[in-house]
């Protein structure tokens, strides 16, 4: 009797463990390889310098997963709206540190139902009246696009993250061997947005606009030499988001004899 429970108690605990073994092996494989998942519009960067493209675009950049932000409508996204928005730290310290490619961090975020996208058009959730907050872990990505506008719709979409009523944010490190002086940051972005330069701002693009490379250009400015930190963040309620970002010089040409890092 005592040896047939013991090994009735050593079956269970047999079967236990291959369970176990089983359901590890199913999240093993659902884990998304990320160059393969957003390979339509995105590379994996590498640590060796980038450049600009042949019309100077910045393709090389750190993207944070979309941080939920609902909005039924572009339209609410004025200068002070996105000003407010924007001046949130998402979390300690990134506003003043570079993230890291594969950087998990913790960020605050307000839920939303699902969008409906039955109308043609999506049509945001109403939702309830006073917003639900929850923590969430979300990953930096450093990518290079292989076009010259920054696809965060895909890039959203290929990790299956929200694409609609968020905030994406990114960054990259452009290195110059001395001082480039009387610069403009030219920027086109779906839909508003923020960029800084060495934690200055430089151009603030609002309202519900489409994408339009140079749409918005900033005051006379100075890459120094050395690395120079560019950061930006774009927001947007139903439909695409994507953003193009470029110097120009004086007689308006682009700037090409800067170096990209993401790190």
């Amino acid at each position: 009797m005592k040896k047939s429970l013991i090994l009735r108690i050593a079956l269970v605990s047999a079967l236990v463990l291959l369970s176990c073994a089983a359901a590890s092996g199913q999240k093993k494989s659902k884990k998304i390889d990320v160059g393969e998942a957003l390979s339509g519009y995105f590379t994996v960067a590498t640590d060796e310098a980038a450049t600009p493209d042949s019309k100077g675009f910045i393709r090389r950049w750190l993207l944070l997963e979309p941080i939920s932000k609902p909005n039924r409508s572009n339209t609410v996204f004025t200068d002070s709206y996105i000003r407010d928005a924007f001046a949130k730290e998402p979390y300690e310290g990134m506003f003043t540190t570079l993230p890291k490619d594969g950087q998990k961090v913790k960020v605050m975020i307000e839920k939303q139902a699902p969008v409906n996208l039955t109308a043609g058009r999506p049509q945001m959730p109403t939702g309830p009246q006073e917003p639900v907050f929850e923590k969430a872990t979300l990953t930096w990505y450093a990518l290079d696009s292989k076009l010259f506008n920054v696809k965060l719709f895909r890039f959203a979409t290929g990790l299956d993250k929200e694409r609609y009523g968020a905030i994406f944010e990114a960054y990259t490190v452009v290195e110059c061997d001395e001082d480039i002086e009387n610069v403009r940051m030219a920027v086109g972005s779906n839909s508003a947005s923020m960029w800084w330069l060495n934690g200055e701002e430089a151009v603030i693009l609002s309202g519900d606009r489409r994408m339009v490379a140079d749409d918005c250009m900033s005051k006379r400015l100075t890459l120094k030499k050395g690395r120079n930190i560019i950061r930006g963040s774009v927001i947007n309620g139903p439909g695409m988001s994507d953003f193009c970002v470029r110097f120009i010089d004086e007689n308006g040409k682009p700037v090409r004899n800067l170096k990209i890092y993401s790190k």
